[in-house]
């Protein structure tokens, strides 16, 4: 059993899977592609990529990938908390521009489903956090693309100070929205 809920960004949703639990621990599938089809979910994954934050405040975002390779992405988190945001930079959509976030944690057993279309970032919240995802294509440095974290027209709410967060040089250098190759 797996509870799918849109997040209000057309496509993006929190999706939470079953824990069965005893005495012993517990038992979870994680990731069931029959049971998500059912709920109208159908892309089709190719690749887990796993990262661990040591310290609370990593920045890592906002990153996506350009046709013919973007990606639709699959997170949680292993251990620990992050805020996860999906940021909408398909050009023809009425909510471009718009994000949204959602508290992803160990604790809270839950995902994010983030589609093609949108730049994927998160924070963490919790020293030594761990987070593992799956994507419906390969890496392509190619078609890789990102996005500043600050950027003042989305004016996101990354819900730790900006004196908090490490960043890589990599995002802290990306573009702005207005200067990005975006989706049509």
């Amino acid at each position: 059993m797996i509870e799918v809920r849109p997040l209000g960004l057309h496509g993006v949703y929190e999706i939470t899977p079953k824990r069965f639990g005893d005495e012993r621990g517990f038992f979870s599938e994680t990731y069931n592609a029959a049971a998500l089809s059912e709920q109208g979910l159908t892309m089709t994954f190719c690749q887990d990529n796993q990262s661990l934050s040591k310290p609370a405040g990593v920045l890592r975002g906002l990153h996506y990938q350009l046709p013919p390779v973007a990606q639709d992405k699959l997170v949680r988190v292993l251990r620990g908390a992050i805020l996860d945001v999906a940021v909408d930079i398909r050009k023809s959509s009425p909510s471009f521009g718009k994000w949204l976030s959602l508290e992803v944690s160990a604790a809270r057993w839950n995902q994010i489903l983030v589609p093609k279309g949108f730049a994927h970032g998160f924070v963490t919240l919790e020293p030594d956090t761990e987070v593992a995802y799956k994507v419906s294509q390969p890496y392509s440095r190619e078609h890789e693309r990102s996005i500043r974290f600050d950027d003042p027209d989305l004016a996101i709410d990354w819900r730790v100070p900006a004196s908090a967060l490490t960043l890589s040089e990599k995002d802290r250098a990306a573009p702005l929205l207005a200067e990005a190759a975006l989706f049509d």
